[in-house]
């Protein structure tokens, strides 16, 4: 699979298409949608199940140099505003602020980031490690480690510094229970 497939299949969602363009239309910075929602949309498509089958939330990254939480609950709550027609739980994440609350939340370090594809190279799994946004006329793809898992149908560790086994079993076991095609890589 390469950029333009996993991008055609991915857009098939009409949720991950109004958020990608509320983004661009808000001019939210170093916005992209990612992980699951785009993965897991993909794997819907060459499963033939619902496009929407088994996507908990929508997730947001964008990167602002102020780490208030009051800048960030304004963002939020300007998305949750323009996108809730849409019906999705959609998670939105300043990136600059994760390093703010993440060791306390999760009891592992996490570094400050400089972008938000910083945190896209921190997810769990390597399939998730993925985002889309309004680039022009057109779109960018960030995938770092490309569409081979996605097309493949397999969840992967990613051994960034935060990993967690156990958060990665608990996320491989419920893919698993959802999309029984997918192949789990053990995290050993």
């Amino acid at each position: 699979m390469d950029e333009a497939h996993f991008l055609a299949l991915a857009l098939r969602n009409p949720v991950n298409v109004a958020i990608i363009e509320e983004l661009h239309r808000l001019a939210v910075p170093d916005a992209w949608l990612v992980a699951g929602c785009l993965a897991q949309t993909v794997w819907n498509v060459l499963t033939k199940r619902a496009i929407d089958h088994g996507i908990s939330d929508y997730d947001v990254f964008y990167f602002d140099p102020d780490t208030s939480w009051e800048a960030e609950d304004t963002v939020i709550r300007k998305l949750h505003a323009r996108l809730g027609h849409l019906g999705a739980k959609v998670e939105i994440r300043n990136q600059a602020r994760v390093h703010l609350w993440y060791p306390d939340k999760h009891g592992l370090p996490y570094p400050p980031l400089k972008c938000s594809t910083d945190g896209i190279d921190r997810f769990l799994t390597q399939n998730t490690q993925v985002g889309v946004r309004r680039s022009g006329n057109g779109y960018e793809v960030y995938a770092p480690h490309g569409f081979g898992d996605i097309a493949g149908l397999i969840a992967r560790p990613n051994r960034a510094p935060n990993f967690s086994a156990a958060n990665y079993a608990t996320k491989a076991e419920r893919w698993k229970t959802l999309w029984p095609e997918i192949s789990v890589i053990a995290a050993e």
